[in-house]
């Protein structure tokens, strides 16, 4: 049974950074669908779905990349401002431009999907990678774009090594600490 919404909820941003086919979806949707179990105001912005509609017109040059996240920060900040828990999953790959975003959007969670380039190749059922590495798609990140690393994300995944349920797990443990979901999480305990 769904819980009714809470109006008071405190607006957020997870944002999940990492390389293409790191599991930043994966983690995202599901950690989506329990908090809206919980009765919280979710919306989820996905690098697929927004390429389709609100920046179709980009490519993904860094100028264009840079460009796309800037658009999504602005949607993002309006519905963290308004109580929504927002989570974003983009490759997002440079520091400077994610910590752009951590200042626009204020309550701003970064997650970072860490895994292995090897691992990402292997999961990688639309060969995205094989294409990079014949040069059939240029400015790969992984490949022939560079991916920065977070240096201090406030919640970090080896999806390489941990299961799906682990990861969302962590990410839920993570906002509870701080303070984004202690009334809906420790209501359900006995």
């Amino acid at each position: 049974m769904v819980e009714k919404k809470d109006r008071s909820q405190k607006g957020f941003t997870l944002w999940f950074t990492g390389l293409p086919c790191s599991g930043k979806s994966a983690v995202a949707d599901k950690v989506a669908e329990i908090l809206r179990g919980k009765g919280m105001r979710v919306e989820r912005l996905d690098g697929d779905i927004v390429r389709q509609d609100l920046t179709r017109d980009l490519g993904f040059s860094r100028e264009d990349r840079n460009e796309n996240i800037r658009r999504v920060t602005f949607v993002a900040k309006l519905l963290t401002r308004n109580g929504v828990a927002v989570l974003t999953s983009f490759i997002s790959p440079y520091r400077e431009v994610r910590a752009r975003s951590r200042q626009e959007i204020g309550d701003f969670i970064e997650v970072y999907a860490k895994c292995s380039l090897e691992e990402c190749m292997r999961r990688d059922v639309k060969g995205m990678y094989k294409k990079a590495m014949k040069g059939e798609i240029k400015e790969f990140t992984g490949v022939s774009d560079p991916y920065e690393e977070p240096e201090n994300p406030e919640i970090l995944l080896q999806t390489d090594k941990d299961t799906l349920e682990e990861s969302v797990g962590t990410v839920l443990r993570r906002l509870e600490e701080l303070g984004y979901l202690k009334s809906h999480l420790k209501a359900g305990r006995s």
